[in-house]
């Protein structure tokens, strides 16, 4: 049963990193290249190449170059299951381009809307739909190759965020598309695309892993403690503090809890001692036992 089960998850995870495949060449096929906007990432660059040296190399070697020499890479840091994936995530997204462009002309079905021809809705919802197909191959432990490889690469050792690799990468890449187009607002749309690809693609990512630190000051606060502990399945720490008016001695309840977990301890806390005193931020990050590894 095992053996089955594990299948299913395999099949489910490809399913899904299709799906987000697909979502991403499309916001290309849609938006990005039929108003030709530029923006980050390997096909980016190729196509930055292709127009400033002069014996004009073609797309798809450039493009075929720095995929394999970024896969290689890959390969040596990331382990064989990434090559795996990656080679699977480089076959699929031509695939699908093909099959958005040669197949189906999705850019011929969709130019009779208005949207087709605005710069800026096209910089933001292809930016938007690129975060959201690069976020859910991410989830899934797959990537399209490329620039992305390297973001993983470099989050695999450091506690940064893919989308702000991606960023600082493509920040570079389309400032040189200036030297291209001479146009300064296709670079401004270039940008807009990164911006929008990046907050979405950390939304999609890291979306599921926001915690939260809630200090709660009740003189119930060991009785909420424990009970959190038995509901939730959370620790709970208990710090001395004291009023500096009243001088009175109070025990202050101290918790790391992820988003999903929030609620049902807002719900305790209002259950034990409805007049507690309750503070509650967002962290940036949590690390150690049931939350993220700490890396160097």
């Amino acid at each position: 049963m095992q053996i089955f089960k594990n299948k299913r998850n395999v099949i489910l995870s490809y399913v899904v990193m299709t799906f987000g495949i697909l979502t991403y060449t499309f916001s290309w096929s849609v938006f990005m290249l039929p108003c030709q906007i530029i923006s980050g990432g390997v096909t980016g660059l190729s196509s930055t190449l292709y127009y400033l040296l002069p014996w004009h190399i073609p797309v798809g070697v450039t493009n075929l170059v720095f995929n394999a020499i970024f896969f290689v890479l890959g390969l040596k840091i990331l382990g064989s299951k990434f090559g795996i994936n990656t080679i699977y995530g480089i076959v699929m997204s031509s695939v699908c381009f093909i099959l958005w462009q040669q197949v189906l002309h999705i850019e011929q079905v969709i130019d009779a809307m208005v949207l087709v021809n605005n710069d800026f809705l096209c910089a933001v919802l292809g930016g938007a739909l690129c975060g959201l197909g690069i976020g859910i191959t991410f989830s899934m432990g797959g990537n399209s190759g490329g620039t992305d490889i390297i973001a993983l690469i470099v989050c695999k050792y450091y506690n940064i965020s893919p989308g702000k690799v991606l960023m600082l990468i493509d920040l570079v890449i389309i400032g040189c598309t200036f030297f291209v187009s001479h146009s300064i607002n296709k670079v401004i749309y270039g940008y807009m695309v990164m911006v929008a690809t990046t907050y979405v693609l950390d939304l999609v990512i890291d979306g599921n892993k926001q915690s939260y630190q809630i200090m709660v000051f009740s003189s119930k606060a060991p009785e909420i403690g424990l009970e959190i502990i038995r509901e939730v399945g959370r620790g709970a720490t208990l710090l001395d503090g004291e009023g500096v008016y009243s001088h009175q001695s109070q025990k202050v309840l101290l918790l790391l809890v992820h988003k999903t977990d929030k609620p049902h301890v807002m719900r305790i806390v209002h259950r034990i001692d409805e007049n507690a005193f309750v503070s509650v931020s967002k962290t940036q990050g949590v690390f150690g036992k049931n939350f993220e590894k700490l890396k160097m």
